[in-house]
């Protein structure tokens, strides 16, 4: 039996309903899920579902779903010419309910779109939304929130993270958002990570595309559970005072016929045509940054995962494809902007609109731009003419690094300024050095497997990798998998080979990512500065011939002397200058035994000599691992 429809509002909440409306319009709605979709409202005294959705175009839009035996016939929504938005209320429709909405377009054609504010799918390959109450979770991370204000200054180190595949039950199904608390949670813990970033969990009906190809701009995949049961999730990394970061993409969405792709039947997020409409790297569409309604749209989503879900802060993924128009194309393939150039107007301001109000809107969350080319001022203020975001990934140290440390050590001399060069810019941006999720697929080998030589090179170089991230300036990323040697590539279809973890040299690795990350937060000379240059100081530079290299970590009050060797070589007697006299303790050696190492190294601390040596009125004389990195630290005279 079909559930009678009504399209007049309450009266009382009319005229804010239109001011709504005329926000969303132009462009100035920064929580549009309130208005559009499915909500739940109270109308004429009644309660029930008021549904809308924007199609301006559209000749007729028509309700759907399992409550009218998907017959839309006496469920017709009401439109809005000023807004181009469709809306109905159904009185004594309650959560719950599968829908989607029948459009017809300007030429008769009908075709079914599930909800782009949708903010609960049904599991695919089903893909209708799912209408939901609001949410009445008690979130219990108030001390939480109101600590995270000091991202510049505090050590953030994090670890990404698929969770289709970092756990799955023996017969293949995904985790719940519980059961991965449950997991995930205690092994962050113990590798001693500030943050998780997750691949997108926004809603996506290709699992192959890892979410990056999103229909559900407000919906946490139904794969692993409820929108409830995300926010328990993120509540309980939040009390443990874990962050988490979650990555979201608004440079492109799929052509999937039921979600966003020519939505009532024109170009309505995207853009029209090839030139500008289409993404031809992924095979996606590009949104219409200039649109009024899109910019609503997105900046609207991005909230909500920032409010509804206390998330810590986004991951903006392939910001250069946005930045530029001729992105991934031939000449003749893209449409000069309105100055004849190369940059994309409207997506330079959406990105600044975005950082904006999100920064404003939600105090202490964080933007992180990837972004691959030299695009100045990503992390810089709007005000100071930059994109406004918190951090940018330092996609070339990244690629600098890992083609070093992938080389047979005897070349590394020839290739030594891939360790010197990074800090010719290395201030000029917030960076993340990022060992991400894109380096370890399509044939590019896992870390481990990129590393040279045999079993036990493997093992030193990526010890020595690790602790080379740590030691450099800038915040942490490294994707799951790592903390083990994985000697394979990921595999988004099965669950991360955890029992390698049992193997005694795998564990060495993970013993020293929790040292690494204990230590990160524990000495401010490691993280305080990982953005100003007061922070960094080189003591040498130069040494190609035996691949070494020796710099300063600096706080105000603290200093830590860092020596790298990139050959397989020991290197006895290596003296480095210091400030001051005194003891200098070794606090990490990536060869330690602990580690799976060979134990080669200063058995702890070195006395400083009155040696000058480097520019320096002191000096030491170390003994250098082979593929080995030592971190020191001046004792006090009271514990000399």
């Amino acid at each position: 039996m079909k559930e009678p429809a009504v399209n007049d509002l309450d009266r009382g909440s009319d005229a804010q309903w239109r001011r709504e409306l005329r926000q969303f319009g132009a462009g100035q709605h920064s929580r549009a899920w309130r208005i559009l979709g499915a909500k739940q409202i109270c109308s004429g005294g009644v309660q029930g579902t008021r549904f809308a959705t924007w199609a301006p175009n559209a000749r007729a839009v028509r309700l759907v779903g399992d409550f009218n035996a998907w017959q839309g016939d006496g469920h017709a929504l009401q439109h809005d010419e000023g807004s181009g938005i469709w809306s109905l209320f159904v009185p004594e429709l309650g959560p719950g309910r599968l829908y989607k909405f029948e459009i017809e377009q300007a030429g008769g054609a009908k075709v079914v779109k599930t909800d782009p504010f949708g903010r609960y799918f049904e599991s695919r390959p089903g893909t209708a939304a799912i209408s939901v109450a609001e949410s009445d979770y008690a979130w219990q991370d108030a001390a939480w929130l109101a600590s995270r204000s000091d991202w510049q200054s505090a050590p953030l180190s994090i670890y990404e993270v698929h969770l289709g595949s970092w756990q799955r039950h023996p017969d293949g199904q995904f985790c719940s958002y519980s059961e991965l608390a449950d997991q995930l949670i205690p092994h962050v813990l113990e590798l001693g990570f500030t943050h998780i970033e997750l691949l997108p969990i926004t809603e996506h009906p290709l699992d192959q595309s890892w979410g990056y190809q999103t229909t559900g701009y407000f919906a946490p995949t139904s794969r692993h559970g409820t929108p409830d049961e995300f926010r328990a999730f993120v509540d309980r990394c939040h009390q443990v005072g874990i962050g988490v970061l979650l990555d979201w993409v608004p440079g492109h969405f799929p052509r999937d016929t039921h979600a966003l792709a020519r939505y009532d039947g024109t170009a309505l997020y995207e853009h029209e045509g090839a030139q500008r409409g289409e993404h031809p790297e992924w095979g996606t569409l590009v949104f219409n940054f200039g649109r009024n309604e899109v910019r609503s749209f997105l900046i609207s989503s991005a909230l909500y995962w920032l409010e509804e879900f206390h998330l810590d802060g986004l991951r903006v993924d392939a910001v250069a494809s946005m930045l530029y128009l001729d992105y991934a194309r031939k000449p003749g393939e893209w449409i000069p902007n309105r100055h004849g150039g190369r940059e994309n107007l409207e997506a330079i301001d959406f990105l600044r609109e975005l950082n904006t109000v999100t920064h404003r809107e939600c105090p202490g969350s964080v933007t992180i731009a990837e972004e691959s080319t030299a695009w100045p001022q990503v992390s810089r203020p709007v005000y100071l003419g930059g994109l406004g975001f918190s951090m940018k990934w330092n996609m070339g140290w990244m690629h600098d690094t890992l083609g070093y440390l992938s080389a047979d050590p005897v070349y590394r001399q020839f290739d030594h300024q891939a360790l010197t060069f990074g800090i010719m810019y290395a201030y000029t941006e917030n960076f993340v050095l990022p060992f991400s999720h894109d380096e370890v697929v399509h044939g590019k080998r896992s870390l481990f497997g990129r590393m040279p030589g045999d079993d036990w090179q493997k093992f030193a170089n990526l010890r020595l990798l690790l602790t080379y991230q740590f030691s450099y300036p800038g915040k942490k990323l490294l994707f799951m998998g790592a903390e083990f040697a994985n000697p394979w590539e990921w595999n988004d279809a099965v669950a991360l080979p955890h029992f390698l973890g049992d193997e005694a040299p795998r564990r060495g690795i993970s013993k020293l990512l929790a040292d690494l990350n204990r230590l990160y937060r524990l000495e401010l000379a490691l993280h305080a500065h990982d953005f100003t240059p007061e922070g960094f100081s080189w003591i040498d530079c130069h040494d190609a011939s035996q691949s070494v290299i020796s710099f300063e970590r600096l706080s105000a009050q603290e200093l830590v002397l860092i020596v790298l060797n990139f050959t397989p070589v020991v290197r006895e007697d290596y003296r480095i200058g210091v400030r001051d006299p005194g003891a200098y303790c070794e606090i990490l050696n990536s060869d330690a035994a602990c580690y799976g190492g060979g134990n080669i190294g200063n058995l702890g601390k070195v006395d400083a000599e009155a040696k000058p040596w480097m520019g320096r009125e002191h000096s030491i004389c170390l003994r250098l691992p082979p593929l080995g990195a030592l971190w020191l630290k001046r004792v006090a005279e009271s514990e000399h």
